[in-house]
């Protein structure tokens, strides 16, 4: 089974993408043999109101009864917008979400703000992991109104602190993952999951030295990456970094784990 941890319908405002769509991401599953997507709205990294870009994808996928056997769910909320807490009970309390996405760069609030931390408590109360993206897209091709700021994973760090116990996704690990001997230790006590689209995704024998193969989990980031990289980096693993059992749940096991699925 192939689950892609990290997938995308909308728009963004400074680039054309192909396969933003339902049915375009399904033809992009077909052809790479994936199962099921978790899939959330660019869009609500750019309306105010994130619930409206909430409601566009919940639409969208229960258009098509194939829709609702395939793709997975997540939510996108502000926490410092006005109403964020209904937000979060209507999300929540509807079956088909399982995660919410939180993107403090880009709704401007540091990631330790209290109404962030009370955030992700309300995900631990619920049981929905919680989902930081290091980098949206590349900052050096950028827009100039796009932010200029890529995170690295100790940027991660003090939520994890904060509420030790909730689940969190990290992904698009596209820079630094070193830590500090005590940070390492939080990472890999912590319900935590990486995702394999990030191009600092790769000395795999480091990575599970330091955190452990339960950690990380096949994703694409489509469609503002190509497809094919976070699973080409699971199947090009060697025998002497990975056999079947451990390929098996970076492709779904420990995303079907988290997710209770």
């Amino acid at each position: 089974m192939l689950i892609d941890s990290n997938a995308y319908i909308g728009h963004w405002p400074f680039r054309r993408f192909e396969y933003n769509t339902l049915e375009a991401l399904s033809g992009r599953m077909k052809a790479f043999g994936t199962d099921r997507s978790v899939v959330s709205n660019l869009n609500g990294i750019f309306y105010k109101n994130t619930q409206h870009a909430n409601e566009e994808l919940l639409a969208a996928i229960r258009n098509k009864r194939a829709y609702q056997d395939r793709f997975i769910p997540f939510a996108v909320i502000n926490p410092i917008y006005g109403g964020w807490r209904d937000d979060f009970k209507i999300c929540s309390s509807d079956a088909a979400i399982k995660g919410i996405r939180l993107y403090p760069q880009y709704h401007n609030y540091d990631i330790t703000n209290p109404f962030c931390v009370e955030l992700v408590k309300m995900c631990r109360d619920k049981g929905l992991p919680v989902v930081f993206t290091l980098r949206m897209v590349d900052s050096y091709a950028s827009s100039w109104m796009d932010i200029d700021k890529e995170w690295s994973l100790k940027d991660i760090v003090p939520i994890l602190w904060a509420v030790p116990d909730a689940k969190y996704m990290i992904v698009n690990v596209a820079n630094s993952t070193a830590l500090s001997k005590e940070d390492t230790a939080l990472f890999k006590k912590a319900d935590v999951l990486m995702d394999t689209s990030g191009r600092n995704i790769t000395d795999w024998t480091d990575l599970f030295k330091r955190f452990g193969t339960d950690k990380f989990c096949f994703g694409t980031h489509s469609p503002i990456l190509d497809y094919f990289s976070g699973l080409l980096r699971i199947e090009s693993l060697g025998e002497n970094e990975a056999g079947e059992k451990i390929k098996d749940l970076l492709r779904a096991g420990n995303v079907k784990r988290m997710l209770g699925i």
